[in-house]
């Protein structure tokens, strides 16, 4: 499958904005004559189910148990059956579009539809989900907060959208699920050759900043001493041992102003988000706009050089991430959930990133996020002060800075590439799921010679 691809060799127009021309055999129907909207009764034997954005629908403890408001009383609560097409109210617009893998009970905010007898679910769940992609679903709500929507089953029944015969639109669903998996598997390897040559990458500077070598020598150093730590042991002899707050001027930290989940632009500010450092690269486009009439203390302002840390993030492996700000094309300011440590002169930036992208400050940041200080995948900052490192004299930081960007760059690169393929598949994926569904690309000879 996925090979010598071709379009249909009839098409016409569906007179539909989103959709454009469609095969010729195909009809145009509305959803209502599609689907039946349930209001089933809750069993005891159910079980939380959940609509995710990435277009899962299943019980709750499938995927994971925190992170969720829970209910005092479940009213309006209804069943939800294996084979439903479950659209969430408010997070249509996002994706959060799906069909069931399970029974159980859901929030009223969603509305639950059984497909008629022609209809196959999964089709058309990866039909709303394109609908949502493209914007249709957010151009038609009538939003009762910023940036979300108010898609209920009403609305979906008034849209018209294609309707091809059953068994192509199950050779659609069947296509589309055969390319995932193989997407997602060479995506997989990808990630798993990103993790190997991080895990490589993170053992030569843990070396270089620990002082297990002499960058000027490539040989250990002539005299160590006891660090005073034991997980840290011997370090040389003429480093000093010191705390993270002894080589401050200051810790600054930012806010959590409401924000629109879009790219800043033009005269826009954005504030930063969680994610914006990951493995010691900062990410600038990890931030939210901020509405144009927002005020802020200008010293939030994020600035070329400022070294960040990040304090808080639904992935624990981005919790305590530190990268510095190589250049800027956003203008962005701090949030809540990062700190900006400003450093001392005895120690120079850069040397500080590269300790803080080592084995035994991960270690610290993972004894603090999970300690009885921290919170679940938060880092506090009186722990981040208390943190501590080795730091060698100001001449040979300078030389560890110099012997790792050439003996990491190659890394750098490849990483870099991989990252970059991964985003290519997942594009290609996204482009491959649109041109199927919306008859742009006829699968039926494919998965009719891969039977």
């Amino acid at each position: 499958m996925i090979a010598d691809l071709n379009p249909y060799p009839a098409m016409k127009e569906s007179g539909i904005e989103w959709l454009g021309k469609v095969p010729d055999h195909w009809e145009v129907e509305r959803g209502k004559w599609l689907f039946r909207k349930m209001e089933r009764p809750v069993q005891d034997s159910d079980e939380h189910i959940t609509c995710f954005r990435d277009g899962t629908v299943t019980l709750r403890k499938n995927r994971r148990v925190r992170g969720f408001t829970e209910s005092l009383k479940e009213i309006g609560y209804q069943g939800i059956r294996s084979g439903d097409l479950v659209i969430h109210n408010m997070d249509a617009f996002a994706g959060a579009i799906g069909v069931s893998d399970s029974d159980g009970k859901g929030t009223p905010v969603y509305s639950v539809c059984r497909p008629e007898p022609n209809v196959n679910a999964k089709y058309y769940a990866f039909v709303l989900r394109e609908m949502a992609r493209n914007r249709w679903i957010q151009a038609l709500a009538k939003g009762i907060r910023e940036r979300s929507t108010d898609f209920r089953f009403e609305g979906f029944g008034l849209q018209r959208v294609p309707f091809p015969p059953l068994h192509e639109q199950t050779d659609i669903v069947r296509f589309l699920n055969h390319a995932d998996r193989r997407i997602r598997r060479y995506i997989r390897a990808k990630q798993k050759l990103i993790a190997l040559l991080e895990e490589q990458k993170q053992a030569i500077i843990h070396q270089a900043v620990t002082g297990q070598i002499d960058v000027r020598t490539s040989r250990p150093y002539p005299a160590y001493k006891s660090s005073g730590v034991d997980w840290l042991g011997v370090v040389p002899a003429h480093w000093e041992v010191r705390r993270l707050k002894s080589l401050l001027r200051r810790i600054d930290q930012g806010i959590s102003p409401q924000a629109e989940n879009y790219l800043a632009g033009g005269a826009a500010w954005g504030v930063l988000k969680a994610g914006c450092v990951n493995r010691g690269v900062f990410k600038e486009n990890e931030h939210k706009r901020l509405p144009a009439n927002f005020s802020f203390d200008p010293n939030l302002a994020v600035a070329v050089g400022d070294v960040l840390v990040s304090r808080a993030s639904g992935s624990p492996h981005l919790v305590g991430s530190v990268g510095r700000v190589p250049f800027l094309k956003f203008k962005l300011i701090l949030s809540d959930k990062t700190f900006r440590p400003v450093f001392n002169q005895d120690v120079d930036p850069d040397f500080m990133v590269l300790a803080m992208n080592s084995f035994y400050y991960r270690q610290q940041v993972e004894g603090a996020a999970s300690g009885a200080e921290g919170l679940a995948n938060n880092l506090p900052l009186s722990s981040l002060k208390a943190f501590i490192f080795v730091i060698p004299p100001s001449e040979e930081q300078r030389k560890i800075i110099g012997y790792l960007r050439n003996s990491t760059n190659e890394l750098h690169a490849s990483v870099a590439h991989a990252e970059r393929e991964i985003s290519l598949l997942h594009e290609y994926r996204t482009r491959l799921i649109a041109d199927v569904v919306t008859g742009k690309i006829d699968v039926r000879e494919d998965v009719h010679r891969e039977s």
